[in-house]
């Protein structure tokens, strides 16, 4: 009777980490895969160790980036009854907790850290390539991207259509908010408990430096759609806005007060450059319109 092997259990923390349409990826050395793979970033988890923040600590090795991570995972168990390892043969199992996590939008490009390491590249692949096979990686990449749901998040906010004349008020979105460049409605985010015609005013306040006389609910829009929040985090997104009609002050001048923000500009915007196309707006701004029409 053959003499049982020695057993060995390791514990490791990987990240799935989404950009739109692509996928981080890290090549692992030959000594551990001999086709050099491409991984999951991430890695084990030391004695003692929060399974969270070792991920963080790998990521940080593997692709010099720092990253958030989720709250949630999957736990994924492979058994290898037979496999050769730091030279010798074990009763090998490995337990891979594989975490949804994200690094910012404008975060450099990834670079491996570690000298000597198990990982010898990394680099954002297409997602496409991953499900294809034209790009060769590890079991656990297409497991996880297989269970994978993106985080969801629905954002309830509030707008107010201003008009004067033929134009209507708008604001910039800075290169801080999604969308940059793109011109909308003023208003933003309704805080838990805030009456929405008070947050209304407050974001006119605070975006265009106006006192506004919040009218009746002109609309209800909501747009939904799947991709890289400002965070960078990969989201289903669902939007719901609220739009009020407004009227302000006829000697208002608006100007952008708050600094930082996500609003870099703000102007009395011509309704024909708005229907033309000259301009891009946020779908919400055609909607106001058509429902004021």
């Amino acid at each position: 009777m053959p003499k049982a092997l020695p057993k060995v259990q390791r514990v490791a923390a990987y990240g799935l980490i989404l950009r739109d349409d692509r996928i981080l990826l890290t090549r692992l050395a030959s000594r551990i895969s001999a086709d050099e793979r491409w991984h999951l970033p991430g890695g084990g988890v030391d004695h003692g160790e929060d399974p969270r923040d070792a991920l963080v600590r790998e990521i940080r090795e593997e692709t010099g980036l720092s990253a958030e991570v989720g709250e949630t995972a999957h736990v994924y168990s492979a058994h290898r009854p037979s496999m050769w390892r730091q030279g010798r043969r074990w009763d090998y199992q490995a337990l891979r907790i594989v975490y949804d996590a994200w690094v910012a939008a404008d975060a450099p490009q990834p670079h491996v850290v570690e000298v000597n390491g198990s990982t010898v590249d990394v680099a954002w692949h297409p997602v496409a390539d991953v499900a294809s096979g034209r790009l060769p990686v590890t079991d656990i990449v297409t497991a996880a991207l297989a269970d994978h749901w993106p985080a969801r998040r629905q954002r309830l906010a509030v707008y107010a259509l201003v008009r004067r004349d033929d134009r209507v008020l708008l604001t910039r979105i800075s290169p801080i908010g999604a969308y940059p460049g793109a011109w909308t409605l003023p208003g933003g985010g309704l805080d838990h408990g805030e009456s929405p015609r008070d947050a209304v005013a407050r974001e006119l306040r605070e975006e265009c430096g106006v006192d506004i006389e919040v009218g009746d609910l002109q609309d209800v829009h909501d747009t939904h759609f799947e991709g890289t929040a400002p965070s960078g985090r990969f989201e289903d997104f669902h939007g719901v806005h609220l739009v009020f009609r407004g009227r302000v002050p006829d000697d208002a001048e608006p100007q952008v007060v708050e600094t930082d923000g996500t609003t870099d500009a703000v102007a009395w915007v011509p309704v024909a450059d708005i229907e033309s196309g000259r301009i891009r707006t946020l779908d919400v701004v055609r909607a106001a319109l058509a429902a004021d029409s």
